[in-house]
């Protein structure tokens, strides 16, 4: 794997995450080593490094769509994770939840808010 696409995945990844590349990497390990090349280059070597929106911006939009779908959850915390990484709080991302009451229904904000306080509590150490 290499080039410009690759690099700045990385890049934004290890922002978001330092320790998201080898956890996906031995996810993949076996199964689908390539994945790991998709996962960097695209979502965020193209998608997230694009000028229009910041990435806090990006990382609201994105809990926002992951909790819609409603059967993503250990994705949901990893993008929960990376939101608190870059500065967003745990009131701003519940307050994301709540507004998704309204459009995606009461049960993916429910779910939505359940993700939120595993992860809280894990960052907790508790």
């Amino acid at each position: 794997m290499s080039g410009e696409r690759l690099e700045r995945g990385r890049a934004l990844l290890a922002q978001l995450d330092p320790g998201n590349e080898d956890m996906l990497r031995q996810a993949f390990e076996g199964v689908a080593p390539d994945m790991l090349g998709y996962v960097l280059e695209y979502p965020f070597g193209d998608v997230y490094s694009r000028p229009g929106l910041d990435l806090r911006s990006r990382l609201l939009v994105t809990l926002s769509a992951v909790a819609t779908l409603g059967y993503a959850q250990p994705q949901l915390k990893a993008h929960i994770r990376n939101a608190l990484n870059i500065g967003i709080t745990r009131e701003e991302i519940a307050e994301v939840f709540i507004q998704l009451s309204v459009y995606a229904g009461f049960p993916a904000a429910l779910n939505a808010l359940a993700s939120a306080k595993e992860v809280f509590r894990q960052m907790d150490g508790l």
